[in-house]
């Protein structure tokens, strides 16, 4: 089995490093856009097993992204966790409406987050243990 591959869609640089970091540490592959556009794009190209969206994006807002995986045949499949700095009272119902599988308000608790990530994998797709250390 392969490991997973994680698409992290965020504009902030540093934000997209340590979710890097964190997911490789948990075992996991990561690709990573900061903008609407490359976000479609690169899930086209790398295919992941998840990905991990932004709402406030430059070049189509994480809206936009979720709308446009939810009418592609070929990524309407691929589960989607919103990560954001938006209002969750405001945001929360609209990402789950749109097609997100979870919604976590930044800073997300990290356990909890990988917990979500680890639930939403599909079955057949190699799912890391890490113990804590």
């Amino acid at each position: 089995m392969q490991n997973a591959k994680i698409l992290i869609v965020d504009d902030d640089t540093d934000l997209r490093q340590a979710l890097k970091l964190r997911l490789r540490a948990n075992h996991y592959e990561t690709v990573h856009a900061g903008d609407g556009y490359s976000a479609i794009a690169l899930a086209h190209k790398e295919q992941p097993n998840l990905i991990i969206l932004d709402l406030g994006l430059p070049a189509g807002d994480g809206f936009v992204v979720l709308d446009r995986l939810q009418k592609d045949d070929k990524l309407s499949a691929i589960p989607v966790i919103v990560l954001t700095a938006r209002d969750a009272q405001s945001s929360e119902q609209h990402a789950l409406k749109a097609g997100a599988t979870a919604f976590f308000q930044k800073p997300a608790d990290n356990a909890e987050l990988l917990e979500v990530i680890r639930a939403t994998l599909p079955k057949d797709i190699a799912v890391p243990i890490t113990l804590p250390s």
